[in-house]
């Protein structure tokens, strides 16, 4: 979904930024930016030297479709200009150029009329519900590109999530009333859908694929991962369960589901389905939250929209905080793409146990994630709050528990460096729900930036002690 920047250009009556081309060079030089990332611009007719002015620039682009306007101040600009823009519901940036020399007469004064636009658009705007985010810098320079693409980045995502719609299918896991959500709460504060439908519609699929399509796509899966162990039988029913899973993503125009894996799916037909949840977000990059998360889900298409992948659902397993990791884990979906070695199809280790037909009850994929920078995400509160860190998987202390898994240490945030011990604290004192989106590479950056825009609130890591809990944490 295409991010469409409004640029308006202002200055008091002045030849100067004519003078050293700003505008025009800082039009071409966006409209590149923009273009690399799959946005586009449109820019203001008209200079806006005062209320009225700037009233008529911003119809302007609400007529042309802005999601987001950016006001570059080419000359030392009035205060009535951002005062009646921040005024408007839209995301808004404000942008100076430096100095073009710094001798003799100052020619643009645009850092000063910086500074005094964000002092007023605080006073008029309310910040929480609608920030305002500042650039300062000359076309061409990587600070300024890093700094603006970024914020391209983080509201095409937030243009992608309002509307998205979710299907949830059997509900929410027993028990699991940490992961319940309002669906009022998460519309009103993403514009995210959640619509409930009845796993026997799912079931009732499942039993309806030709055997033909259930042979083409067990080709598929088993061309991407070997079998070891699962029966032909269950085989064939996680291939069903791919086909129902992606013709109700289709049919009802989901972006994503969650869906309840158990207890009612190995009643019948007598399987657990992550094996599937892994394929359709490899093969398909439809993202399935276990266990009826819709949070999960929601996070899910966050990352998706920001990097164009899918990460992996997974629970902070099991902490070593001597050796200052976390096992990451999940013994339901995740995508292939994120194994260091080969992925295999295996039995679902967990459910049958200790009965005497043993664990048979369907197939879920089992690897290890490559080692490398990752991100640890979570949407959480009803969709108004917000978890993030970055870490590093790396060889720990032991393989890890059979499933979708991996060792994070060597954690960070905007602070600098935190512990394995500052993250257990986090995570329980802040009442984290359980489910987190692991992704490759570093991104908690834009998506602090995208959590910002959309008026979410920073859950921040909380240093460990020995004390009781913090009454704000909670």
């Amino acid at each position: 979904m295409s991010l469409t920047i409004g640029l308006i250009n202002a200055s008091l009556p002045s030849y100067f930024p004519q003078k050293h081309g700003v505008f025009h060079a800082c039009g071409d030089w966006l409209e590149a930016l923009a273009t690399a990332q799959g946005a586009s611009v449109v820019t203001a007719g008209a200079i806006p030297m005062n209320a009225a002015e700037a009233r008529a620039a911003a119809q302007e682009m609400s007529e042309k479709g802005a999601d987001f306007i950016l006001l570059l101040h080419g000359g030392f600009t009035m205060g009535d200009v951002i005062r009646e823009l921040a005024r408007i519901d839209l995301p808004l940036g404000v942008w100076a150029t430096p100095e073009p020399t710094l001798v003799d007469d100052i020619q643009l004064n645009n850092f000063v009329s910086l500074n005094m636009s964000m002092s007023i658009a605080r006073g008029v705007r309310d910040l929480k519900a609608y920030p305002v985010q500042w650039y300062l810098g000359a076309p061409g320079d990587d600070a300024l590109a890093e700094r603006l693409g970024q914020t391209i980045q983080a509201l095409t995502a937030r243009k992608a999530l309002n509307g998205a719609r979710i299907g949830v299918i059997g509900g929410l896991a027993m028990t699991f009333y940490n992961m319940e959500v309002s669906s009022d709460s998460l519309f009103r504060q993403l514009g995210v859908w959640s619509e409930h439908i009845d796993i026997h519609h799912m079931t009732d699929l499942m039993e309806a694929q030709s055997d033909a399509d259930v042979a083409t796509e067990l080709a598929r899966m088993t061309q991407a991962a070997s079998v070891k162990g699962v029966s032909d039988d269950q085989m064939n029913l996680t291939a069903r369960a791919a086909l129902s899973l992606r013709r109700i993503a289709a049919e009802g125009g989901y972006d994503a589901l969650a869906v309840s894996d158990w207890p009612a799916l190995q009643k019948s037909p007598g399987m657990h389905p992550g094996a599937a949840f892994s394929w359709l977000e490899e093969a398909d990059r439809l993202p399935i939250a276990s266990e009826g998360d819709i949070l999960g889900a929601v996070t899910q298409l966050v990352a998706k929209s920001l990097t164009g992948k899918v990460g992996c659902l997974h629970d902070m397993t099991s902490p070593d905080l001597e050796n200052d990791q976390i096992l990451m884990w999940h013994g339901g979906g995740g995508p292939l793409y994120m194994a260091r070695d080969n992925a295999s199809w295996i039995n679902h280790p967990m459910i049958g146990r200790g009965t005497d037909a043993g664990p048979i009850y369907g197939a879920i994929a089992d690897f290890e994630f490559a080692y490398g920078a990752c991100t640890v995400l979570r949407v959480a509160r009803n969709g108004t709050a917000y978890f993030a860190i970055e870490g590093e998987v790396a060889e720990g202390p032991a393989s890890g528990f059979t499933g979708c898994r991996g060792w994070v240490g060597r954690f960070s945030d905007e602070v600098g460096p935190r512990s394995a011990r500052d993250v257990v604290t986090t995570v329980l004192e802040h009442g984290l729900e359980h489910h987190f989106i692991l992704l490759p590479g570093r991104h908690r950056a834009v998506f602090d930036e995208f959590c910002g825009w959309c008026g979410l609130s920073a859950l921040p890591v909380l240093p460990a002690h020995n004390s009781l809990p913090r009454g704000s944490a909670i």
